[in-house]
């Protein structure tokens, strides 16, 4: 291997994620413009790798072979785990798991965060019915809390604080996710809307819902779509511990996807409807609202707001939350 080699892959890399990231991600790839060139290179090999763990469960032939795709790499990660930060990959692991591994010990991200993530990604390949809200919040920090972990470190971010508000803006996110995806998700045999909420529904009985159950249905997207903006308050109120170029791409990001709930509620939740997506020209309003925030009142964020301990009463023991700090300092 010539010196460059690992440089070409590299750049492979970055160039096959951000494909990926145009084409199934346009929010992140509309805010990813705001960040500089190493963040934003560093943010869409995450993104890749994210989208990567995605497929294997999505669109894996079987739900078995699926599983034992996330177990090799969960393997591979805990074998690097206790061999030490510079074990060389197996000849069989996949060139985006090497690159996973290499951004890992380049941003100084946790195994135990990817772990996390991969059993939630894992979990999709099993009967997907959430029972409560504490079920439900679990798992959206598992696949996507972590994501706000990982991001902290890619963007240069070690503050244990912003750690919590970042897996806030995470949890915000997929439950703005889960809202717009109820029809698409329950074509897959999948209901992450809560019985507590909606009741044992099957979700065959969600692609196209009875007018009897779409009542119900529309009150627990209404309810998701509520506790999503206290995660997305708590999410922003982290800006402040974000470099400036890497604080205007994650608040626009968040306001993006803030905007798909604020459109489905606009369309009375009716979310089997029609998938819900935000315009450009939407885009560019958010987009403009949360660059005037930013330029007209930039200390703003710079007010010390404590962190609110009970998000995180769901997620009692997992990485980087509040409770787990808490527990950690006690003793």
């Amino acid at each position: 291997m010539s010196a460059r080699e690992p440089v070409r892959q590299a750049c492979d890399m970055v160039a096959t994620a951000d494909a990926t990231l145009a084409h199934r991600g346009r929010s992140f790839h509309w805010a990813r413009y705001w960040l500089g060139a190493t963040h934003a290179a560093h943010a869409t090999r995450l993104y890749g790798f994210c989208r990567h763990l995605d497929d294997l469960a999505d669109e894996a032939p079987s739900a078995a072979l699926g599983r034992q795709a996330l177990d090799d790499i969960h393997a591979a990660i805990g074998k690097r785990r206790a061999a030490g930060t510079n074990a060389n990959a197996n000849e069989n692991t996949s060139a985006m798991v090497i690159d996973a591994l290499s951004l890992m010990h380049e941003c100084g991200i946790e195994q135990d965060v990817v772990l996390e993530l991969i059993k939630g990604v894992r979990s999709d390949l099993e009967p997907v019915l959430m029972a409560d809200e504490t079920e439900l919040l679990r798992y959206c920090y598992r696949v996507a809390g972590t994501v706000g972990l990982m991001m902290c470190k890619v963007l240069g971010t070690s503050d244990g604080v912003a750690f919590r508000h970042a897996i806030d803006l995470g949890i915000a996110m997929q439950l703005t996710n889960i809202c717009r995806d109820v029809a698409e998700d329950a074509a897959m045999g999948r209901r992450y809307l809560p019985a507590s909420l909606l009741g044992e529904v099957a979700p065959a009985a969600l692609v196209a819902p009875a007018t009897h159950l779409q009542a119900r249905l529309r009150c627990t997207v209404a309810a998701l779509l509520a506790l999503a903006e206290r995660y997305y308050r708590s999410g922003e109120q982290g800006l402040r511990y974000l470099p400036g170029n890497a604080r205007r791409a994650v608040l626009i990001a968040a306001r993006l996807y803030r905007e798909i709930g604020r459109q489905l509620a606009r369309q009375h939740h009716a979310c089997w409807e029609r998938r819900t997506v935000v315009s450009r020209s939407a885009k560019l309003r958010v987009t403009g609202g949360a660059l005037w925030q930013l330029a007209s009142n930039p200390q703003r964020d710079a007010c010390a707001v404590g962190h609110d301990a009970t998000l995180h009463i769901a997620l009692l023991g997992l990485p980087g939350t509040a409770l787990t700090a808490l527990a950690r300092n006690a003793r």
